[in-house]
Parts: structure tokens; C-alpha cells; sequence
């Protein structure tokens, strides 16, 4: 992508100008983001997914008892009817169930993919929304279809309504207010307060970015870790020929924790592990997320494309491919980064592919990770 080039997805700024002046610091209004934007699923469509098993979904009810929440799956039987007001459900990473919804997401790219994480769908009837709140993370509001009356605020009381099933601010105060129409949309950095409240029946698109949390983050690291650790540091035992006799038992001899700290040290010798354990957790599925395998045979003639669902990234020694790393260097290397930049490669540039990386490329196919290269759809079909 063009990061110097104006998009009426910004507002006519760059992707550059964009993330130097925007991101994560405040909001931006774009009206007609997306010329004659018309969604590529409807009402229907998104009912049928909400009521899938494995794609999560939330009813969410404002009514004159307070807020109610449902969880997933919602049959059509269990959504109340469209006439009745003050009501919404909501589909999580529709992006991976849905090509169209999946090649919108591409446009916001000149954010990393580390951080992109998935298009939620709301579908409101009138009146309907989730209530005043803030998210932790950075996401663009398109309006898909209807209109949808935004406040949004820089909250310093983020205290939260008590007993209520959403993390609904018991004291939002609103500073702007805009409605949006088809095309439109709304950037929030993290934090920013925001309600939105259907006009008559809509439908809002969400892209949000996942920001791991350190906790987190340290602890998946640490798990990965703890693998290696077990294959790689050795069986040595601890050994303590000097030991004196004691007359505190229950104390901890220092050489003890000693040896503890070198066991630790000698499991980071390896100074790109953990680059490596980050990127096989930045790439790993969603839990909702499986692939069927493909019996037919797989051919790299007509060249690759990743999966919707796929997710590829790399760094300076490996490429990462759905939680698994893979070490490339040379012409490999510059060929497998395009795959994961462009999410396909051509047929001539899969035959410049050594052997090996070759092999690979055949084993994901057979995996369902990559598919034959095909167009892809325009988010407006």
C-alpha cells in the first residue's frame, strides 16, 4: 500500500498523515468514506449467521425493565421483531465468515495486521443500541445502511453503571454529536466515549484492533517458553557436592535459586526466541476459527491466495502462518513476505519458489490455509 497517497477512506488524507495525526490520539468524522457504499450482506444474512454455532453473536435489549444481554447463538425465533424498538444484535469477526466482509478489511491495512483484529456487524432496530461506553481499543464506525445518531466525549469518569450486564458509563457526558449516513464513518481512538442510537432500522460495521494486554502478552509468551524450555535446555540435575549440613531446614539454599536463574538464562540464549513465540501468537486462529482439510490434490499452477481466515505475518528471519513459524531467508524469503503482504502470489513467482518453501506452500493448501488465486470480491458485491 501507498502510505503517501490520499484515500476517501481518511478523508482525503494519507494513510501517513492519518496515523501521525489520528491514531490513537483523536477522533475523525469521514463523510462518504465509501462512495455508494452498499453492503454486501443484508438483514437476512446477518440473522443467519448470528445463529450459527461457532460465530459469536449478543442480543442486547434496552427496555423499560433495564438492559438485558443474550448470548449466542440467536435462532430467528429468539430475535424479537423488527417493529418493536430499542433493540440490537451483534456478530463478531464477520470478516472470516464472509469474502466481501473480509475484502473490506483489506482497505484498513496501513495498519499492521498484528493489530488488526476483526469486523463486528450491528443490526439495530429503532432506538436501539449498547448504551454510553468506551472501548480499549482503536476502532473505525461505518455506517452500512439506515442512519445512526453518534455522541462521543473525552470521558474522565469512567465509572460504570452498577448491576447491569454491559459496561454501560454511569456519567457519560457528550462534547460532539453527528449522524451518519451509508458510507460514512467515525474513527475512536482507545478510550474515547462514544453512544450510538439507530434512527429508524441500521446496520454499523465496527473494525477493531486487537492491543494485547502485558499480562497477556507475558503470559502466552511464557507458556511458549516453557515448551522450548522442555525440548531444549537439557536434563542436567542440580547438584550441591558442597551442601553443609543445616540447622534451619525449611531455608532455601541460595545455590538453589542460583541454579533457578541460570535455567532461565539458558532458555533465552536463544536471542530470537521470543520474536519467534510473538509472532506464532500474533498469527494463532481464534478459538471459533477451524479449517477443514481439502482431499483434492494440491496445485500451485494457477498461484495462491490465503484463506479469509488465514492469518500471515513475518519478521526478519521467519514467516508465521496460523501459530506455526517457519525460518526463510534468500529469494524465499522475499517471495513468502509478498504472500503475506498481498495475501496472494502468482503462478510465476510460485515456480521461483525453492523446493522446500514449495513443499510448504502445498502442505498449507491441503491444510485449506491457501486457496487457488482467484479475484477477490469487492466489499460492495
Amino acid at each position: 500500500m501507498n502510505t503517501d497517497q490520499p484515500l476517501a477512506l481518511l478523508g482525503g488524507l494519507t494513510p501517513a498523515q492519518f496515523m501521525k495525526r489520528h491514531w490513537q490520539k483523536k477522533p475523525l468524522l469521514v463523510r462518504n468514506a465509501i462512495p455508494g457504499f452498499v453492503p454486501c450482506l443484508n438483514r437476512s444474512d446477518l440473522v443467519a449467521l448470528a445463529g450459527q454455532e461457532g460465530v459469536e453473536s449478543r442480543l442486547i435489549v434496552d427496555s423499560a425493565n433495564g438492559w438485558r444481554m443474550k448470548q449466542g447463538p440467536l435462532t430467528k425465533r429468539s430475535l424479537p421483531s423488527f417493529s418493536q424498538k430499542k433493540w440490537t444484535f451483534l456478530v463478531q469477526g464477520v470478516d472470516a465468515q464472509h469474502d466481501g466482509v473480509h475484502a473490506l478489511l483489506q482497505q484498513f491495512r496501513f495498519v499492521p495486521d498484528a493489530r488488526l483484529d476483526d469486523v463486528m456487524i450491528s443490526y439495530a432496530s429503532d432506538g436501539g443500541g449498547v448504551g454510553p461506553h468506551f472501548d480499549s481499543y482503536d476502532v473505525f464506525l461505518l455506517q452500512a445502511h439506515g442512519q445512526r445518531r453518534w455522541r462521543i466525549g473525552r470521558q474522565k469518569d469512567l465509572s460504570l453503571q452498577p448491576g447491569v450486564p454491559l459496561k454501560i458509563l454511569q456519567n457519560f457526558e457528550a462534547e460532539e454529536e453527528f449522524v451518519l449516513n451509508p458510507g460514512d464513518m467515525l474513527y475512536l481512538p482507545p478510550k474515547y466515549a462514544h453512544d450510538g442510537i439507530a434512527l429508524g432500522e441500521c446496520m454499523t460495521w465496527s473494525i477493531g484492533f486487537r492491543a494485547p494486554k502485558e499480562g497477556e502478552l507475558a503470559r502466552e509468551l511464557l507458556l511458549g517458553l516453557a515448551d522450548e524450555a522442555f525440548d531444549g535446555v537439557g536434563e542436567a540435575l542440580y547438584r550441591d557436592p558442597k551442601q553443609p549440613a543445616v540447622a534451619s531446614p525449611a531455608a532455601i539454599p541460595v545455590e538453589l535459586g542460583d541454579f533457578a536463574r541460570q535455567v532461565v538464562a539458558k532458555a533465552l540464549k536463544n536471542p530470537h526466541l521470543l520474536e519467534n513465540l510473538l509472532g506464532e501468537y500474533l498469527t494463532e486462529a481464534k478459538s471459533n476459527v477451524w479449517f477443514e482439510g481439502s482431499d483434492s490434490e494440491p496445485d500451485l499452477s494457477a498461484g495462491v491466495q490465503l484463506d479469509r481466515r488465514t492469518k500471515m505475518m513475518y519478521d526478519e528471519r521467519h514467516v508465521f502462518i496460523n501459530g506455526e513459524s517457519f525460518r526463510v531467508g534468500g529469494k524465499d524469503a522475499r517471495l513468502l513476505r509478498q504472500l503475506a503482504d498481498k495475501r496472494s502470489l502468482s503462478a510465476d513467482y510460485c515456480a521461483l519458489l525453492s523446493g522446500d518453501a514449495a513443499e510448504a506452500l502445498l502442505d498449507w493448501m491441503s491444510a485449506a490455509w491457501l486457496k487457488p488465486l482467484e479475484d477477490f470480491p469487492s466489499p460492495r458485491t
